[in-house]
């Protein structure tokens, strides 16, 4: 393949989203309870089970059941680096729904303080090739991660009443 089109279809998307709780609390949902997190978003994740390895640890491997654009939807994901003094952490979709238009899809969670202020900002960078130009971008997923942000933060914060 040319180096010019494969560069048409590499990608990256990126957000932030504003949250109340603790950078540290809200990376740690996706670190050691992402189990928790169908309930605390119910419509958009419906389970996170271990499938190899141990819940906060690089190299394991966790399955989603997740509802996109109306549809269910499952991704295989191995968490590929944790950096908790960072409240960072990125996870590869080896295998699942996404990987019938991407050969590859990189999700990077980074949640920092908010300066000067209580709550935090969680950042949201979705790395990517499409298999072909006829796959969108993933816009509609980069929403769906805004929106289960903000479910989890909701929840956090009852959690904590």
């Amino acid at each position: 393949m040319a180096k010019t089109e494969a560069s048409s279809l590499v990608g990256k998307l990126e957000t932030d989203v504003e949250i109340k709780v603790s950078a540290g609390k809200f990376h740690n949902m996706f670190v050691e309870k992402p189990h928790h997190v169908s309930k605390a978003t119910p419509g958009h994740i419906q389970n996170c089970e271990l499938h190899e390895g141990e819940w906060g640890k690089v190299g394991t491997v966790v399955i989603w059941n997740y509802v996109h654009d109306g549809v269910a939807k499952v991704a295989k994901e191995r968490i590929e680096a944790l950096e908790p003094e960072k409240n960072l952490i990125t996870f590869r979709v080896l295998d699942g729904d996404l990987m019938k238009e991407y050969k590859s899809f990189v999700i990077t969670i980074q949640v920092t303080p908010k300066h000067g202020g209580s709550g935090s900002i969680a950042h949201w960078h979705l790395e990517y090739e499409k298999i072909s130009e006829e796959v969108a971008h993933p816009e509609t997923l980069l929403q769906f991660c805004v929106d289960m942000s903000k479910g989890i933060d909701e929840y956090l914060l009852t959690e904590e009443v």
